[in-house]
């Protein structure tokens, strides 16, 4: 084990996370937990991924460990290693560690930045022997009969050198995850922000023109969150142009033409 206790407490979901289903995917992932089946969460930035995940984990009064990957994770950030300190050396479990132990769900967001070599560790734990080796220990894990595993990414993102192995894909049920349906987003941005229907309508259509950009200039439509960033502003008083400037155009693309293109939506809807 670790040489300090982990209290599974503070990682519990405390609150209530406001989370609007958009179709059956929470009696999927029920059924799934209930198999303890690896899952996967495939769909675009901002669409409401996490938010689910969290909402999950306090649905299912599961702790929840979540990790940002990125390129320079290594297993060991994962896994563990050995520190040290006054007294020599001690072990430090990692996140994917502490989660099988105390029975968890570890949540891997984005998990195609980190390095192929780092993901694979998740291997044994995703198949019948749901166990995390410790070779730098020289320990074995079991995990715990509530562990889950989950991970997440973008498929726009995806490329030859940025993708999962097929060896790690055919590991995991997966959820297909998009922006809701225009009703749906519309009560999401208003709920999350404070703006009114009439305001969070608004603007869900300018982020509809966007996402039909996608591909034809954008890299990537304009996500839910940014739009719940603008009616944040809003609500502070911020007039809406400048607030959809600010959270929907300057964050979304650097080229002048697309960025002239985006603020004419804005001008169109609260011009």
């Amino acid at each position: 084990m670790s040489d300090y206790t982990v209290d599974p407490t503070q990682y519990f979901v405390r609150r209530q996370p406001y989370y609007e289903a958009v179709g059956d995917e929470i009696v999927l992932y029920e059924a799934a937990y209930s198999a303890r089946m690896p899952m996967m969460l495939k769909g675009p930035t901002g669409c409401g991924k996490s938010r689910f995940v969290e909402y999950m984990a306090w649905r299912l009064e599961r702790p929840l460990i979540t990790v940002a990957c990125n390129e320079d994770m290594t297993a060991s950030d994962l896994v563990g290693r050995f520190l040290l300190d006054k007294d020599g050396t001690k072990w430090q479990d990692g996140p994917l560690a502490t989660a099988a132990r105390i029975g968890a769900i570890c949540y891997l967001d984005e998990v195609v930045e980190a390095r192929q070599d780092t993901t694979v560790v998740i291997h044994p734990l995703t198949d019948h022997r749901r166990a995390l080796p410790l070779d730098k220990k020289g320990e074995l894990i079991e995990a715990h009969p509530d562990f889950q595993l989950v991970i997440s990414y973008n498929p726009g993102y995806q490329s030859l050198m940025k993708d999962l192995k097929q060896s790690t894909k055919q590991r995991f049920g997966a959820l297909d995850f998009d922006y809701p349906a225009e009703s749906i987003e519309v009560a999401i941005v208003a709920k999350e922000s404070g703006v009114d229907e009439k305001t969070a309508g608004k603007l869900v259509q300018i982020a509809h023109r966007a996402r039909n950009l996608k591909g034809h200039g954008l890299d990537e439509g304009i996500s839910t969150r940014l739009l719940v960033y603008a009616g944040q502003l809003i609500v502070k008083g911020i007039s809406p142009q400048a607030a959809c400037t600010m959270t929907m155009v300057t964050p979304l693309t650097d080229d002048p033409d697309m960025r002239d293109t985006l603020n004419a939506a804005v001008q169109t809807f609260f011009g």
